[in-house]
């Protein structure tokens, strides 16, 4: 990820790892078929699409610590910073686990230059090749100009049940960085700009022609993120 001199960089960056660090933990433990992790995948699924605050039952498996104890220079995060990037955390880990649900493979599964998994080549991956459906890039619009994180999270909801029913995997950390920031003044503009960019990648990707994926990458480290 890009970094810049908005106010809000250092909490995406924060929000993508602790991201990634939930992801890796949970679609390990429910990929060796850990019970408690197949159990949390189950409770988690219940809140895709809908409010944190509807099932606070879900709160003890999201710790957002961490984003109440890091610093900027010497000062704590804003309660505005810490309340959406808990509800980014919450949304993100929410949409994996429908996801998720009954694969085995892991549909998180870190994007790269090489490799792309935004939400914009994830759902152009869904497309016959050489062609654009045009309703499913409605869809992508549709999610990119809700007016609220609710609402953004229920149109992404009914783009994740399309990429589970192929088994489409997408980045979900990034995703969650994405998501933060969609909800400061201007967020929104960058994050559909980004969507449109992973958009095309995938185009590019598809042209150079098909790579084999790597599934020791799924759970890897997030290093080389969409630019906004």
């Amino acid at each position: 990820m890009t970094t810049t001199s908005t106010r809000t960089d250092s909490v995406v960056d924060l929000v993508t790892r602790l991201a990634q660090e939930h992801l890796s933990h949970w679609q390990r433990g429910y990929l060796n078929d850990d019970a408690k992790a197949v159990g949390a995948l189950a409770r988690l699924r219940r809140g895709a699409g809908k409010p944190a605050a509807q099932l606070p039952d879900l709160f003890d498996l999201i710790d957002p610590q961490p984003l109440h104890t890091a610093r900027r220079n010497g000062r704590p995060f804003s309660e505005n910073e810490l309340a959406r990037a808990e509800d980014a955390l919450y949304a993100a880990l929410t949409l994996w686990a429908l996801h998720q649900q009954s694969r085995g493979t892991g549909m998180h599964q870190t994007h790269r230059r090489e490799r792309p998994r935004g939400l914009g080549a994830a759902v152009h991956r869904l497309m016959p090749a050489n062609d654009i459906d045009d309703s499913l890039r409605k869809r992508l619009v549709r999610a990119g100009n809700a007016p609220d994180l609710t609402t953004l999270a229920q149109r992404l909801r009914d783009i994740v049940t399309l990429l589970r029913r192929e088994d489409v995997p997408l980045d979900y950390a990034l995703l969650a960085g994405q998501l933060y920031q969609w909800q400061w003044p201007g967020g929104a503009d960058r994050v559909r700009i980004a969507w449109g960019r992973s958009f095309h990648a995938w185009q590019d990707h598809r042209d150079r022609g098909p790579q084999q994926d790597n599934p020791a990458d799924d759970l890897s480290a997030a290093t080389d993120k969409d630019t906004l």
